[in-house]
């Protein structure tokens, strides 16, 4: 009885891995999060950058309301470096942002000063 019990857990566990890749993406962003990821994101128009928002968890695509279709933009939660030094100063607030995948240059990379 032990046997079957471990051999269909391991097939439910080994069937849940190779699921789908969207599915493993959802895994991995969920360690992402537990464990916290340091991500900036600067926005440029042109070759000038105009934004820098730190501290990211993550950036996530919109998806429509009953959540099949995916929207042309990404949004996600950071502090918006004010003064662009890569540091969370006394001043600089927790924000909402969003972009458009259209009309936007951006860079998404994991903070190298801290």
């Amino acid at each position: 009885m032990k046997k079957i019990l471990l051999t269909s857990s391991l097939i439910a566990a080994a069937l849940f891995i190779s699921g789908c890749e969207e599915k493993q993406n959802k895994i991995n962003r969920y360690f992402q999060n537990w464990t916290g990821v340091n991500g900036v994101l600067e926005v440029y128009a042109g070759d000038k950058l105009v934004k820098r928002f730190i501290k990211i968890d993550k950036l996530s695509t919109a998806t429509s309301t009953d959540g099949k279709d995916y929207r042309p933009y990404r949004y996600g939660y950071g502090f918006m470096d004010e003064n662009l030094n890569f540091k969370k100063d006394l001043n600089e607030k927790k924000v909402y942002f969003e972009f458009s995948d259209y009309s936007t240059n951006y860079i998404f990379f994991e903070n190298p000063s801290q």
